[in-house]
């Protein structure tokens, strides 16, 4: 049998002038006809660069060297810009950051969704650096160069970064990675250690609110557990172990650290486990839910269903003005700690359910129930086949919030195009700054 062979990249370095900004963050030539896409360029550069791939419709490239700067360009703050693939926009202006994601939004709306929103929002942006309070370090055991690496992935995938800080990370975990990569090259289990996860609440009685979940794939020795507690011990910080799967988590040091942060604008304290999903920047987030009330406009009288819910970071406030929200979620286990919270809260208008929003639920009791609005949170995926499935005709106004804008332009076709819906407003969120993440929102009023 013939081995399929990949297609040969020339290595010899060429010239390209950057024409535009790719979604992923990466500068788009063109090299004989062909797109190429070259990774830590900007549009209006000319650079030297070299085929790092090479595909039938575009290749890849990587800069050598920038002959002639764009005036958006700034020295990038991290030492391993450019190796690590945790961010790829730190040598773009800040402003201009938020600029090129908010034209990505717009772009996937006109060009996949054929709409355009009657009005664009101002971008919100909060904290740009410091800001990541959770996350997940890949480690691995490098013997040729006697260490072990704890970091993000590099921009080549296969690899773990060799990371000594990361500045988009919050300061007490992100300048303490080399510290991290120490312990964990102390220990004997060193080589069977793939990640540690990190988690930040809000820090409360003497304990910083952070907290570490080590993956092990062989028990751990006693002594192992004594350093790992130590390390812990002398931040304040907790430490669980993974030994299995989600169920298997549980912690090491101290027996049942408090997890949770607060959304003081609204009164509310949501408790969460180490790997509960939670927005990854805190101050990003209250804005977010801020704005997001702002379109919905929810009423004392008003019913209000909020599907992928999660832990309720968006239901539990709106129940502070609504006179009911419904929270539904796929994850059994994020609805049951919705629920806790809820009593946690002292709210008993509002309720949570578990389901599978992929699959028919159109003989469920809460899909049957009457809404006057409604509020979706979902993942990259998007919502149409929950969209499909609902009576729209009953939500006056709806409030579509995004991690990705081609599904959000998707969506948006379905409910303009074919439910008769307006899209009022849309607008970006930089809830991941540096990174080409686009996190968006948008509001749907019945024409």
């Amino acid at each position: 049998m013939a081995r399929h062979r990949s297609p040969r990249i020339d290595k010899t370095p060429f010239e390209a002038e950057i024409l535009d900004l790719s979604h992923d963050g990466r500068g788009v030539a063109r090299r004989e006809g062909k797109a190429v896409f070259v990774a830590g360029a900007l549009p209006g550069e000319r650079v030297m660069a070299e085929q790092t791939a090479k595909n039938r419709h575009f290749d890849e490239a990587r800069t050598l060297e920038v002959l002639a700067a764009s005036p958006q360009r700034v020295v990038p703050r991290c030492l391993h810009f450019g190796s690590c693939g945790g961010c790829v926009l730190q040598h773009l202006d800040e402003s201009r950051q938020i600029e090129a994601k908010q034209q990505v939004l717009l772009d996937n709306l006109e060009r996949i969704g054929h709409v355009a929103p009657a009005s664009v929002l101002p971008p919100l942006t909060d904290a740009s650096w410091g800001y990541r309070r959770k996350g997940r370090f890949s480690v691995r055991r490098v013997d040729k160069k006697d260490k072990t690496l704890v970091g993000f992935r590099e921009q080549d995938p296969r690899f773990v970064a060799d990371l000594s800080e990361c500045h988009t990370v919050i300061p007490e975990i992100g300048l303490r990675i080399a510290a991290l990569a120490q312990l964990v090259d102390g220990l004997q289990a060193r080589a069977h250690i793939p990640q540690i996860e990190f988690i930040a609440g809000d820090a409360a009685d003497g304990f910083s609110g952070i907290a570490l979940v080590v993956r092990h794939l062989q028990p751990l020795g006693d002594a192992d557990l004594a350093a790992l507690a130590a390390f812990a011990q002398a931040r304040d910080w907790a430490v669980f172990l993974q030994p299995g799967g989600l169920e298997s988590v549980h912690a090491l040091w101290p027996q049942a650290p408090k997890l949770a942060f607060a959304l003081p604008q609204w009164k509310i304290e949501l408790l969460f486990r180490p790997l509960d999903f939670i927005q990854v920047n805190a101050g990003l987030n209250q804005k977010m839910i801020a704005r997001t009330f702002e379109l919905l406009e929810p009423q004392p009288q008003d019913r209000v269903l909020d599907l992928f819910c999660g832990l309720g970071n968006f239901t539990l406030p709106l129940a502070r003005l609504a006179g009911e929200v419904v929270g539904v979620e796929g994850e059994a286990g994020l609805v049951a700690r919705a629920r806790e919270n809820a009593a946690h809260n002292g709210l008993h208008n509002v309720q949570f359910h578990a389901a599978d929003l992929t699959q028919d639920q159109r003989g469920t009791p809460w899909m049957r129930q009457g809404f006057d609005k409604l509020l979706l949170d979902p993942p990259r995926s998007g919502a149409i086949d929950v969209l499909k499935q609902l009576p729209l005709k009953q939500f006056d106004r709806i409030v579509y919030v995004s991690c990705h804008p081609g599904s959000l332009a998707r969506d948006a076709a379905y409910l303009v195009n074919e439910q008769g819906y307006a899209l009022r407003s849309a607008g970006v969120m930089d809830m991941f700054p540096h990174t080409a993440h686009v996190e968006s929102i948008a509001l749907f009023e019945r024409g």
